[in-house]
This record gives C-alpha cells, sequence and structure tokens, in this order.
C-alpha cells in the first residue's frame, strides 16, 4: 500500500489517513487506488469493527489532483494517454463511496481541515462526521466545469435538502465549520486541538457496539432512501427479526435486566 495511505488496526478500530500533507491529500491516482484498496481492506477484515477515516495536515482532502490531472488531459488530447481521464469516476471515486457507505460497520470522518470536491463527498458518506472548528466544505466541481461525483448529488441533498445543496453546487463556496454544523452536514464540531482524541473516542466507541445492529441501520437507511413507507417497513422487519436473533441483543437484554454493562461481540 502507497504512504500517501496510512492504514492501522487497533483494538477492531481501523484508521485509514490520507497521507499527502504537501499537497493538501490531494488524490492523484496511487493514492486514489490506495484509499480504494485500504477501504476495500477494512470492509472484508472480520476484525474491523468501526472505522475512522481522516487526513494529515491542514486539509482532509482537496480532491483530484489538478497537477496530474491537467498532465492526463493533455495526454489524453495529444493520443499519448490511455484513454479516457475522466475514467477516475468509475474505477476510484464510485468504489471509494460504495465502500464507504456500503460497508457493513460505521464509518467515522474526521475532517481536520478542508474538505472539497471529492474530498467533501467521502466525508458527506461517512455515517459520521466530527469537524474541526478551523475546517471547512466546498463542493468545488463547478468552479473547475466540472458536475458532482464521489456520490455528492446522492448525499449531498439527503443531508441538507435539494434547494441548499443545489446552491452550494452551482455556487461553490468554503462553508465553515459552524455552518456545516448548522446546514446538518457536521454532526459534531470541535476544537482543531481536540479533534483527534474525540474522533477517535467516538470511532472507538462504535467500535465496541453492537455492530450488527448498526450494519442494519445503516442498511435501512440506504434502503428507505429509495423506498415508499410501505417497502420501508417491510425491510425494518426484516432487518428487525434478524437483530432480534443476534447473540448480542440477547446479551442486551440480559445485561439491561441484571443492571450490567453489555459487552457486544458483533454477532
Amino acid at each position: 500500500m502507497a504512504d500517501t495511505v496510512l492504514y492501522e488496526l487497533t483494538d477492531g478500530l481501523a484508521t485509514i489517513t490520507l497521507n499527502r500533507p504537501d499537497a493538501m491529500n490531494a488524490l492523484d491516482i496511487d493514492t486514489k487506488v490506495a484509499l480504494r484498496d485500504a477501504l476495500l481492506r477494512a470492509a472484508g477484515d472480520t476484525a474491523v469493527r468501526a472505522v475512522l477515516l481522516t487526513g494529515t495536515g491542514r486539509a482532509f482532502c482537496v480532491g483530484q489532483d489538478l497537477k496530474e490531472h491537467i498532465g492526463l488531459l493533455a495526454a489524453d488530447r495529444a493520443g499519448e494517454g490511455e484513454g479516457s481521464t475522466m475514467s477516475t469516476v468509475a474505477l476510484h471515486y464510485n468504489p471509494i463511496v460504495t465502500a464507504i457507505a456500503g460497508m457493513p460497520k460505521p464509518v467515522v470522518a474526521a475532517v481536520n481541515g478542508v474538505a472539497a470536491g471529492a474530498g467533501a463527498g467521502f466525508a458527506l458518506a461517512a455515517d459520521y462526521r466530527i469537524v474541526a472548528d478551523t475546517a471547512s466544505f466546498n463542493t468545488s466541481f463547478a468552479g473547475v466545469a466540472l458536475t458532482a461525483d464521489s456520490g455528492v448529488s446522492w448525499t449531498l441533498q439527503r443531508l441538507i435538502g435539494h434547494g441548499r445543496a443545489a446552491d452550494l453546487l452551482l455556487f461553490p463556496r468554503n462553508v465553515g465549520a459552524q455552518e456545516a454544523y448548522d446546514l446538518g452536514i457536521a454532526n459534531k464540531v470541535v476544537p482543531a486541538a481536540e479533534l483527534a482524541d474525540e474522533a477517535a473516542a467516538v470511532a472507538r466507541r462504535l467500535a465496541e457496539g453492537p455492530t450488527g445492529a448498526y450494519a442494519a441501520i445503516k442498511e435501512s437507511l440506504a434502503f428507505a432512501a429509495g423506498h415508499g413507507l410501505t417497502d420501508a417497513l417491510t425491510k425494518e422487519d426484516e432487518l428487525q427479526r434478524r437483530a432480534g436473533a443476534s447473540e448480542d441483543h440477547l446479551a442486551a437484554v440480559d445485561a439491561f435486566v441484571k443492571k450490567q454493562k453489555p459487552r457486544f461481540t458483533g454477532r
């Protein structure tokens, strides 16, 4: 795995860190491949119970590495490239977002600085966003004559509504941490100096929790986003029957009766 993405697994928590601080964690091809592979690794590892996604330096991720992008566009136009530069959406961005949103375990984004373009998309795909008070979000796409990718067309309007999403996509601007919280983009804003500890604490709490139930919650939310009430109720019934038969549920009920703290195993 490239050192542009760091991977650490401790006590069920996989911490994935974008590590190109000098480039504000911009996404060149190597970084996109490494991030995609790290997320797929976490999704498929039964030892991983929760994921923490963050960045080093003063940015979470500023999106596409435009310096590399310009060179790739020029090569394509000169007939010297390997094809459409924009195939990165299908090859990298879509699998990354699918891995974040679709993995059956919670993903916390610790937004330590600016999250722009695809970087914003990755943060929006997470289940919970803890944001440093110095951080900001920017859709950025229209500023370089592009449309939304990395799931932003789907996630942003579900978080803040169609009208506000259209405003931020048509007129890209920096949305500070407090405004992001007021809009519903950020779940929690903390002082920058406290972000790492606070995000790790939240992610560890999730890693120690009923991960099977968390997976069902993620599945139910994703399903309900594209279905009507009747279908959503049917899905809830299906998932609740599964959760009710789990060892975690039985352990939690037993612990409640005994006035003890339950210990969850994810089974």
